[in-house]
C-alpha cells in the first residue's frame, strides 16, 4: 500500500481504542441523528467476531430483542461509535461465534472469566 493511504488512515483512526475479544459482553454508545437533534443510544451484546485492518476495523455485536437475535456490525473507529465499555469478559475457544446464531436462552451464554 503506498504510504499516502498509510498516511490518511493513520489520521482517521481513534488514539485510545478499549481492549476487548470475541465472546465478550460490551456496552456500545452510539450517536444517532433524528433530524437536527443529536442523541446516545446504547447497544449492549455479545461480540460475535472481529475483523481487522488497520481503521477499517469492525465487531459485530449480538443482543436477542424481544426474543428475536439482533446483530449489528460496528466499524471500530467511527465518529458514530462514542466509547465501547466491556461489561464481561468471555471465555471461548474460536475466533468467530457464529455457532450461537442458533442457539436461544441458557444455550446461548458464553462462559466468564472470573478474576
Amino acid at each position: 500500500m503506498s504510504d499516502i493511504i498509510r498516511e490518511i488512515e493513520k489520521e482517521q483512526m481513534k488514539q485510545e481504542v478499549p481492549s476487548f475479544n470475541v465472546g465478550d459482553t460490551v456496552r456500545v454508545s452510539a450517536k444517532i441523528k433524528e433530524g437536527e437533534k443529536e442523541r446516545i443510544q446504547v447497544y449492549e451484546g455479545v461480540v460475535l467476531k472481529i475483523q481487522n485492518g488497520s481503521n477499517r476495523t469492525t465487531f459485530t455485536v449480538r443482543k436477542i430483542s424481544n426474543g428475536v437475535g439482533v446483530e449489528k456490525t460496528w466499524p471500530l473507529h467511527s465518529p458514530q461509535v462514542e466509547k465501547v465499555e466491556v461489561i464481561r469478559r468471555g471465555k471461548v475457544r474460536r475466533a468467530k461465534l457464529n455457532y450461537l446464531r442458533d442457539r436461544v436462552g441458557k444455550k446461548a451464554k458464553v462462559k466468564e472469566i472470573l478474576k
